[in-house]
């Protein structure tokens, strides 16, 4: 257990009873509190210092892409619960083909659950999966169809508890009814989870021979990893809120599964040069942490949002594409196992798959 203790808990024992003390009233305060206290400090930061990240995040959008930093047929595609649930027809599966044609799209991350807080999954949530599988397995042969289970998860959201040894065991089971549905593989998508979970590891290493016994795949997607040192850190001290991982904790994940797919998205960047550098520089670090035989994708932004975290004009496709072929050619452009993964299919426009299309895929 020690060697998986979070930043927070290794900082409080470093500090002692008054870090701890601090630590506590904060989380005693509303989360309204919390932000506002958070904005204030960031508003008071000395203009240098956020200038030097800006700067840093323009500076990894420049120059131009590498030839050869394209699809390599590995991409993926998250689609919603409507597949599985009664609401899609064969017409739908038809149209789905004709989506996909001429991609590098193989996998399809399929919303199976959502488990429910025990890590159980009842089976009326997905009375379709069995007719998704078989009829995309006829109508695409080539592509992996990976059931996408996930939900939110403690200390910060009050569901599922992956300290809890029944609840993995309870997740692991519900892991095989999907495979028992004609799925290819498992995706996992459980958040927030935060860097230091023993409990996320646990889980991989007790799901990991399931999937491997039955030659299936077992993927999951990650958070973003620290652009700056500690990040992680300060964000869970001064909001309680795991956005990051460092990069240990994302190779300790990367190293027990087949796949990790990265949410590169709700950056909270202000424009397209800032959030596409801010995707190479993401890119460059995911490529360091993962394992050479591990598929390594990108995700990019399927959907339309413009909010605080998400700034609709500025995470575009076009600039993310951009980004991942940035960072791909400068840290290791041969990397054969890298792909991009969209998320999601029952938000996309035609201008995302257009910039996919013509920026990653259709690339001369």
């Amino acid at each position: 257990m020690a060697r998986y203790r979070t930043s927070t808990q290794r900082a409080g024992r470093a500090l002692g009873a008054p870090f701890r003390a601090l630590r506590n009233r904060w989380r005693a305060w509303s989360r309204w509190r919390r932000a506002l206290l958070v904005l204030a400090l960031v508003a008071a930061l000395p203009p240098a210092a956020l200038g030097s990240a800006f700067v840093m995040f323009r500076l990894h959008y420049t120059g131009e892409p590498a030839a050869d930093a394209r699809t390599r047929g590995r991409d993926a595609l998250w689609l919603g619960h409507a597949w599985v649930d009664g609401r899609r027809t064969e017409a739908d599966v038809a149209a789905l083909v004709r989506q996909l044609a001429g991609t590098g799209i193989r996998d399809l991350y399929v919303h199976t659950g959502p488990l429910e807080h025990d890590g159980s999954l009842p089976p009326a949530v997905h009375p379709r999966g069995r007719w998704f599988t078989d009829t995309v397995h006829r109508a695409l042969p080539g592509v992996r169809l990976q059931g996408w289970l996930g939900d939110e998860v403690k200390p910060e959201k009050d569901a599922l508890d992956l300290e809890d040894g029944p609840t993995r065991d309870r997740v692991t089971a519900s892991a095989g009814q999907v495979l028992d549905l004609g799925f290819d593989g498992v995706h996992f998508d459980m958040e927030p989870i935060r860097p230091g979970s023993p409990g996320w590891l646990a889980l991989l290493d007790r799901v990991r021979p399931v999937t491997a016994a039955r030659g299936a795949k077992l993927s999951v997607a990650a958070p973003q990893i620290d652009p700056v040192p500690g990040l992680h850190t300060a964000g869970i001290l001064l909001t309680d809120h795991g956005k990051w991982w460092d990069g240990a904790y994302f190779t300790e994940t990367a190293r027990r599964v087949d796949q990790v797919a990265v949410m590169t998205y709700d950056t909270s960047m202000p424009t397209e040069p800032l959030y596409g550098g801010y995707v190479a520089r993401q890119t460059e670090l995911a490529l360091r942490a993962t394992p050479a035989d591990v598929d390594l994708l990108m995700g990019l932004p399927f959907y339309w949002d413009d909010k605080w975290g998400h700034w609709g004009d500025a995470e575009t496709v076009r600039a993310a594409v951009r980004g991942v072929r940035l960072g791909l050619g400068r840290e290791d452009r041969q990397r054969a196992n890298f792909g991009v993964a969209l998320y999601v299919d029952f938000a996309s426009l035609p201008e995302h798959w257009a910039a996919y299309r013509s920026g990653w895929v259709d690339v001369g």
